[in-house]
């Protein structure tokens, strides 16, 4: 359940951690049972004692009492040396894309190193001093979010620089399946490093884990990697997060339609980026067939959204109440069949939309007409093959 290079704090977390889980023995946990890992420190503030700690967080790095964990481990006296902030920034304010400063965290006067942009993944000098990493920030649990891609290169730096790394588990709000096409090497980017479909069914620290296990690091290095787990965790069941991943995915139906809206960043359609409805919308000024309207505007989260000012045609999902656990392909067929524009393909002419779906595969499939049913078939294989791949790093029941 736990990976750590010294035995006897292995001993001491297994111990605890199969003391506390009353539904492994097929009892149905209590209301209030549930813990994220930030919520038990008795496993990981051992680990911290005496060492030089670099901490990967962010907005949704809470404790149930709402406290920062930095905050936090400065509180227990933990020696914190820096703060590396994944996209978006250590505060979560930032647009998507956006370049984000390395600054001060006003708070605690810590120094805050910004893994986005130019500096995805920690130089060595960032390290020194250090003998941990300590991560824990709030995953969706789809390829393209890039979260997995900021703890896979902290992984990789962290190895190359023999530092462990310590995650704090959190809940995958699309745990427990997996869809999508798969990840093509020609395609990789930061919006997908591996060889993995579009929902992978693991969570962050379980994501983890199949990185360091299946080597997928750089030259093949392994992580010194310890995964701290949740308490009465279980991958069919839905929890609410902690704080909005980012800030256009401002709660649950946003992140539930995330996996299917998610392909339009790649073409002329909206997502409602600019509106009150992120993630729960989705239209163009070329969809006119469709019935619901709306502008994007300048937001907090949205400084420039995309057809900013453009009256936009399309369909509002925000009271669609379904817990998806499959991608809902229709949004983005319908609308390519609904979209009328001489002058402007639907697809984006950088192809972004090949770096989401992980190959051209999809892509030239709308443009066939390929049936949905279809599209979802030619996905079957591959989807089986990396089941044998996720079956080997689950630490909790599915």
């Amino acid at each position: 359940m736990i990976l750590s290079f010294k035995n006897k704090t292995l001993v001491f977390i297994l111990l605890i951690y199969f003391t506390s889980i009353p539904f492994i023995k097929g009892q149905k946990p209590g209301k209030d049972c549930f813990a994220t890992a930030a919520d038990r420190p008795e496993l990981y503030l051992p680990l911290l004692k005496n060492k030089n700690v670099i901490v990967a967080a962010n907005q949704t790095s809470l404790l149930k009492d709402k406290k920062h964990l930095v905050d936090f481990l400065v509180e227990k006296n933990i020696k914190i040396k820096s703060i590396f902030a994944p996209e978006h920034g250590f505060r979560g304010t930032a647009d998507a894309g956006e370049h984000v400063k390395s600054g001060i965290d006003t708070k605690t006067g810590l120094p805050i190193v910004s893994l986005y942009g130019d500096n995805k993944k920690p130089k060595a000098e960032y390290l020194k001093g250090a003998d941990v990493i300590l991560f824990d920030i709030q995953d969706v649990g789809v390829r393209f979010y890039t979260y997995i891609s900021t703890l896979s290169y902290i992984m990789e730096a962290a190895a190359e620089s023999n530092i462990e790394v310590i995650v704090l588990d959190r809940p995958n709000p699309h745990d427990g399946y997996t869809d999508g096409p798969m990840m093509r090497e020609q395609w990789k980017s930061f919006v997908g490093l591996h060889n993995v479909p579009v929902v992978y069914g693991l969570t962050i620290g379980e994501y983890g884990k199949m990185v360091n296990g299946e080597k997928w690091l750089k030259n093949s290095i392994t992580a010194k990697y310890t995964l701290i787990p949740m308490l009465n965790y279980h991958k069919q069941k839905r929890y609410g997060v902690s704080d909005k991943p980012s800030p256009n995915l401002p709660n649950d139906r946003s992140i539930n339609l995330y996996p299917s809206l998610c392909f339009f960043e790649g073409t002329q359609v909206s997502v409602g980026r600019g509106t009150d409805l992120p993630f729960q919308i989705y239209g163009s000024p070329w969809t006119k067939g469709f019935p619901y309207q709306f502008t994007p505007k300048p937001t907090a989260g949205a400084k420039d959204p995309f057809l900013n000012g453009k009256l936009c045609h399309g369909e509002n999902l925000s009271n669609y109440s379904q817990d998806l656990q499959v991608l809902n392909l229709g949004w983005l067929l319908n609308s390519y069949k609904n979209y009328k524009n001489p002058e402007q393909d639907f697809f984006l002419k950088n192809l972004f939309f090949d770096k989401l779906a992980g190959s051209d595969a999809l892509r030239k499939q709308i443009i066939a007409g390929t049936s949905e049913k279809e599209i979802k078939e030619s996905w079957k294989k591959d989807l089986e093959s990396f089941e044998k791949i996720r079956q080997k790093y689950l630490v909790y029941p599915n």
